[in-house]
């Protein structure tokens, strides 16, 4: 998929895969799975931007008809989430959960604490619905706190 990524990058699963950090008994598509939960829960949001929708308006559409999971919609994507994916709300939210390391401890607490490693979660329909209600508290409380 064609892709140009601008502005500020928040995370991209070929950092984790090539840092070093990564299982090695793990396939490299476990790299994908909490980034493609987040990109996931933005689009169930209509949280992206216009230019996310003209390059993926497909993939966005087998996404939310259950067509492809989470992590395949990350990776379709190159496993990348950039500034330019999101509305300017959907960015600043992204900018303050994400990027501020939000989003990371409540993957990890709600769906990582009986696994060796947050890239053991499976990239589940159930998986990406738990942690859904979760994002969903978090920007529910970050609209409130903005008087949005």
């Amino acid at each position: 998929m064609a892709q140009s990524i601008t502005g500020n990058l928040y995370d991209k699963a070929s950092q984790h895969f090539m840092s070093g950090g990564f299982p090695d008994q793990l396939p490299i598509d476990q790299a994908y799975v909490h980034i493609g939960m987040y990109l996931g829960w933005i689009v169930s949001n209509n949280l992206y931007s216009d230019f996310f929708e003209e390059e993926c308006d497909t993939q966005i559409f087998r996404f939310k008809n259950k067509q492809i999971s989470p992590a395949m919609l990350s990776e379709i994507w190159g496993g990348a989430l950039g500034s330019n994916l999101f509305t300017q709300e959907g960015n600043m939210f992204t900018y303050y959960y994400y990027g501020g390391g939000l989003f990371k401890r409540d993957y990890e607490k709600l769906l990582a604490t009986q696994l060796p490693s947050i890239y053991h979660v499976k990239d589940s329909w159930e998986n990406f619905e738990l942690i859904s209600v979760k994002i969903s508290e978090q920007y529910n409380r970050w609209c409130k706190e903005l008087g949005i």
